[in-house]
């Protein structure tokens, strides 16, 4: 029995998760869909729980195994059906949800509430097995920030926080992206985010930086280009790797557009989530259960590790 297909409209999601118990039964039939099976004994019959909520305990050894178990839900205190809108509002607008409009739009009591729903959420969206980028990929960094007076040099950084973008070359469209934040523009940062994100043997186009010289020995068709020889050429620089750029200028205006700007120990999380929406801008309704954690490779985050991620860096606008 296949896994229970996603709503396609807020008409039809509004009618097939009315309630908590509506919320549970696809739940039970996602994580179940050949009907029940103990992780312990492999045992198929079970009953739930009276006094556990979203608990089911095996008929033969007894063991009691959570529906929400090793999802975004685990250990939840907030109702079933907030947590399944706070998944389609991520979804499928075209430019998400802030905590701010979470929280109004659901009614929560407290804004830390939506934020911590939204950053468990944007956890799981990166599955550590993913595939790297194919065939021809535009790679290049930028800088997230406001503006600052004073630098000089197209790489002087001040406070802002550099990000290494990789997209693929599909025609005159793109395909995937990838999105990592990086200490420098070194070639040791630079090579790592490719070996990273690109399979080895593909074509990378890059500008004519430093940092990228040493992609041809370690296995990539190196494509560099000169933005200086570029311009000198009368040529528009941002037609040289026109893709990344493209993307790059996005992820910007999307920050600052939804999220007024955001600190920088949380960005790679809000990077995730621009990619993981970027990635499936065609098929939004398919990241659903994704971002239930429902088919998620790795464990969920509590609130615990997601204070814990940074040093409490000044707010970038």
């Amino acid at each position: 029995m296949p896994r229970p297909d996603f709503p396609r409209t807020i008409v039809e999601f509004q009618r097939r998760f009315p309630d908590d118990d509506a919320c549970m039964e696809y739940l039970f039939a996602s994580r179940w869909p050949e009907g029940f099976a103990c992780p312990r004994c492999g045992h198929g019959q079970a009953w739930p729980v009276a006094k556990r909520r979203l608990v089911w305990e095996c008929a033969a050894c007894r063991r009691q195994t959570s529906v929400t178990a090793g999802t975004v839900l685990h250990k939840t205190h907030t109702p079933l059906h907030l947590w399944f809108w706070a998944a389609y509002l991520m979804s499928t607008p075209t430019p998400g949800v802030s905590a701010v409009q979470l929280q109004r739009q659901l009614g929560l009591g407290r804004y830390e509430t939506a934020w911590t729903m939204l950053h468990k959420l944007r956890r799981a969206m990166v599955n550590p097995e993913r595939q790297h980028l194919l065939d021809e990929v535009e790679v290049d960094e930028c800088f997230v920030g406001g503006h600052e007076a004073g630098l000089r040099g197209g790489r002087a950084r001040g406070t802002k926080v550099l990000v290494a973008v990789g997209v693929e070359v599909r025609g005159a469209g793109s395909g995937r992206a990838r999105m990592a934040v990086i200490d420098d523009a070194s070639a040791a940062a630079l090579t790592g985010f490719v070996r990273d994100n690109v399979a080895a043997g593909a074509t990378v186009h890059t500008d004519a930086w430093r940092g990228y010289r040493t992609l041809t020995g370690l296995g990539y068709d190196h494509r560099p280009r000169s933005q200086r020889a570029a311009r000198a050429g009368g040529e528009d620089v941002d037609e040289i790797l026109p893709r990344v750029h493209r993307v790059i200028s996005n992820l910007k205006s999307w920050l600052q557009g939804t999220h007024r700007g955001v600190s920088g120990e949380h960005l790679q999380v809000y990077l995730d989530e621009y990619t993981f929406r970027f990635n499936r801008r065609h098929t939004p309704m398919a990241a659903f259960q994704t971002l239930l954690g429902l088919q998620s490779q790795q464990q969920p985050t509590t609130y615990r590790q997601i204070i814990a991620t940074g040093p409490g860096a000044a707010k970038l606008t």
